[in-house]
């Protein structure tokens, strides 16, 4: 594509030197599994998120699963979240033993309906788990007063804050991930879970480490799920980029804001009152979606969607017994998001061509 969704080598091309080396430095010490630049990571992750406790992870996935087995989640329990995110918010939820609960989403912002949680809810119910979806948060306050743990999915929202406060430190435990194109990407695989409590981040170590709190003590059934030194490197050195970077998301956000403001058939994005969002994704919806979608690649215009198929129609939860129907709003959101490109470095030109196009495409 012309104008790609997101942009990783421009990014790469301003951490290059310091990653390259950093990695040297591994190279030459060869701890590559648990050294100290981990550890360093960790600690400057959780000062940024404003959190005492951050354990890095092999993947965003495993930070969820992690994060509930630190709760006690297992077998025979059930935990509440939105339809509307992608699959492994509820992939980790069935990977515990546990089965997910799903409601609806508010049609505006695309985050999870509080109104529906209080319905969802029943006395094998453990934990509840909002989604800080596109780059804004999950209205968790709201949340609290069910009285359940909360696990904030904030994968899509390192830097972003609800009134105030950092995403990561809203609920009882969050989970992120360092996938490539996240707004704090890895050059691979990788996640954190961030804690304001200790017990839960030393069960979280201990779980990521084959269950052991020494060399060959193994206490409980633990996992293989640890973030390697080299990623690191790579996401320390993004870190210190990271507020100036979502501070250029927000800038290119109101830029497409303003061009858009007057396109008929175009729904703009809604940011929730008392969030500060660091758009991960700029997501409107369309009308007639899949065919403006081909329009814009034709056009050379990488848009995407997020996501095409809410999670009770996915043949991997076919057994939680849904139809069509039973989550009309995230179903009728499914049909018309459309992602257009969005990354720190995007000009304003770029993003003039990418609404020109879409002016055209929506005719």
């Amino acid at each position: 594509m012309d104008i790609p969704l997101v942009d990783l080598r421009a990014q790469h091309d301003q951490v290059a030197d310091e990653v390259a080396e950093g990695w040297a430095e591994v190279l030459k010490t060869t701890a590559f599994i648990g050294g100290r630049q981990v550890a360093e990571f960790e600690a400057a992750f959780a000062a940024y998120q404003d959190v005492p406790h951050c354990v890095t992870v092999g993947n965003g996935t495993d930070a969820i699963e992690l994060a509930l087995r630190a709760l006690g989640v297992g077998p025979g329990d059930e935990c509440v979240l939105p339809a509307n995110t992608f699959i492994a918010t509820a992939e980790a939820v069935a990977r515990t033993g546990a089965t997910p609960v799903l409601v609806d989403c508010v049609a505006d912002t695309g985050l999870i309906d509080v109104s529906e949680v209080a319905a969802a809810l029943t006395p094998r119910t453990r934990a509840i788990l909002p989604v800080h979806l596109y780059g804004q948060a999950a209205p968790v306050e709201d949340l609290r007063a069910f009285g359940l743990p909360i696990v904030e999915d904030a994968a899509q929202a390192q830097g972003a804050r609800r009134h105030g406060v950092p995403v990561g430190g809203l609920g009882d435990i969050a989970a992120t991930s360092f996938y490539p194109g996240k707004n704090l990407g890895a050059y691979g695989d990788g996640g954190a879970v961030l804690t304001t409590s200790p017990d839960l981040a030393a069960s979280v170590r201990l779980l990521r480490e084959h269950g052991s709190p020494r060399k060959y003590e193994h206490p409980v059934l633990g996992f293989n799920s640890r973030l390697d030194t080299l990623q690191a490197v790579v996401l320390s050195a993004k870190l210190r980029r990271l507020e100036a970077w979502n501070e250029a998301r927000r800038a290119a956000a109101s830029r497409y804001q303003a061009l858009l403001a007057d396109v008929p058939s175009v729904t703009l994005p809604v940011v929730l009152d008392g969030n500060v969002p660091v758009w991960h994704l700029y997501v409107i919806r369309v009308p007639h979606r899949d065919r403006v979608l081909s329009s814009l690649h034709e056009a050379g215009i990488g848009a995407g969607i997020h996501y095409p198929t809410p999670v009770h129609l996915t043949g991997a939860f076919a057994d939680l017994g849904h139809a069509p129907g039973d989550f009309p709003v995230s179903e009728a959101v499914a049909g018309e998001i459309l992602s257009l490109p969005l990354f720190p470095e995007i000009t304003a030109a770029q993003q003039e061509r990418v609404v020109a196009a879409l002016v055209e495409a929506v005719g």
